[in-house]
């Protein structure tokens, strides 16, 4: 048996470095659960653990242990997991080059765990290098020399993601010298030659200059109150690069505005029923407010019952919060709620509740570590006789109840969703998808969460043969195991 070894790594995100180890470890034949890599300055859980002292580390110089053939794909995909905040992705890049030598086509299965959690954190990088673009905004300094002016400007990504960015603003300001200052890491540029140091504080950054006018005065050029959506602007704009952008502060403004042209504007043919939704779902006025935003799951359930955005707070009992954990791992989000779940508060309590309960036993999953919610919190139903008939929800419910949604997610941070149904996809994605085209596949949302679509429970109690019954809940039971490997 290999003894234990302890790699320790110097910087965060550097693909050269973790390589050289990487080879070194292969040429020794140690297997991935014999390897403990750690940061310089850290310690290494996996010794910790297991009670025993951590050993010497273990140092490969440059090019020791021979290269191995890898896919293609392996190294783009290995230098942007690498840039995440994980402490995990080390030791997950190595158990996956490990893997390959035996499992040449390994990196095709994408519902395999390693690949899956691999590619999840490269798509988060991404996605946060994409925002490091678009919301680093300079500002002039005064040096007080001759070598003209500089700019400064202040960012807090989430990922190790510096390193990787710089190169963009290097080409787009190359007549510049800047420098963008992180917590982390901060990179400068002299007009000639890109140079990274250490992080700093925000308070060593100036606040403003004369150029945050000229943002402002462009931003408010550029707005077309007709195009106004506000939930798209929150998606592509989160609230927390606001308090770094000129522009930020004239949204409240700029959005009232357009509210009030859009009401002042004369009568005229009345808009199709699609447009009227959509019309209806981008009222900012029905947006709560920022210094409201709840931070916790209580806080959500207590706003929530509250809620006036949509017509059915009139005609349902009560609003109907999630229910779960709040670290949990795994999401199941449905339709809304039914009849029982609109009388009692509690979500899938109903007969697609008993049914979910059932296939949650059979595949292994505890509902009470699971956190269970609806796409829209209040039922929506017509009344026949003395019975309330469930009514699907329309486009416009989905997208009013998408804010409360996203509060849920962002605060449990699962790490796979289950999207029962077409309503709780298009809740998910933010688009319109057909549940039999992505049903069991491994779906990576614009924020990098790892999403899964299948059927609702209710759709088996639909079902009028025992033998399509008997099938579609093996298929159901399937797709929950998947979500339960991937959120492990």
């Amino acid at each position: 048996m290999s003894q234990p070894v302890s790699i320790v790594l110097n910087n965060a995100a550097d693909y050269v470095e973790w390589r050289h180890a990487a080879r070194g470890l292969l040429a020794d034949h140690v297997p991935p659960d014999q390897v403990a890599f750690r940061r310089a300055g850290t310690t290494a859980d996996l010794f910790a653990a297991a009670g025993v002292a951590e050993p010497a580390p273990r140092t490969y110089d440059t090019g020791q242990g021979p290269s191995h053939r890898v896919p293609r794909a392996f190294p783009p995909l290995a230098i942007a997991a690498l840039c995440h905040r994980d402490d995990s992705r080390f030791a997950l890049l190595y158990r996956l080059l490990w893997r390959l030598r035996d499992e040449p086509h390994l990196l095709d299965d994408a519902s395999d765990r390693d690949v899956w959690n691999a590619q999840r954190m490269a798509k988060a990088v991404r996605r946060d290098a994409h925002k490091m673009k678009a919301f680093v905004r300079f500002r002039r300094v005064e040096h007080g020399d001759d070598d003209g002016e500089a700019f400064v400007a202040w960012f807090e990504p989430e990922h190790h993601i510096v390193e990787r960015t710089a190169p963009f603003f290097a080409r787009r300001f190359a007549g510049m010298r800047w420098s963008i200052v992180t917590p982390d890491c901060s990179a400068h540029w002299n007009g000639s030659e890109l140079s990274f140091g250490d992080g700093a504080s925000r308070e060593t950054c100036p606040d403003s200059d004369a150029l945050e006018d000229h943002w402002r005065v462009y931003y408010a050029s550029i707005f077309n109150p007709a195009r106004l959506k506000v939930n798209a602007m929150r998606a592509e704009m989160p609230v927390k690069y606001w308090r770094n952008l000129p522009e930020s502060r004239l949204i409240p403004e700029l959005t009232r505005s357009a509210q009030q042209a859009q009401r002042a504007a004369p009568a005229g043919t009345a808009p199709s029923r699609s447009t009227a939704r959509r019309l209806v779902a981008n009222q900012p006025d029905m947006l709560p407010v920022s210094d409201e935003r709840p931070q916790t799951l209580e806080a959500i359930h207590h706003q929530v019952s509250r809620c006036t955005r949509c017509e059915l707070c009139t005609v349902a009992t009560r609003a109907v919060p999630g229910e779960g954990p709040a670290d949990a791992r795994l999401m199941l989000v449905g339709e809304q709620p039914g009849d029982k779940e609109d009388l009692a508060g509690r979500p899938f309590i109903g007969p697609a509740g008993e049914v979910l309960n059932e296939a949650l036993a059979e595949s292994g999953i505890q509902r009470d570590a699971v956190y269970l919610t609806n796409a829209v919190k209040h039922f929506r139903h017509v009344v026949r006789g003395k019975q309330r008939i469930h009514q699907r929800p329309a486009v416009g419910h989905i997208e009013h109840c998408r804010w409360w949604l996203d509060l849920e997610r962002e605060i449990v941070a699962p790490r796979v969703i289950v999207a029962l149904g077409a309503t709780a996809a298009r809740a998910v994605l933010g688009r319109a998808v057909s549940v039999s085209e992505v049903r069991g596949q491994v779906i990576a949302d614009d924020s990098g969460n790892v999403v899964i679509v299948t059927i609702h429970p209710a759709y088996l109690l639909r079902l009028a043969s025992e033998n399509d019954a008997r099938t579609e809940r093996g298929r159901f039971v399937e797709d929950l195991r998947l979500a339960a490997s991937g959120a492990r």
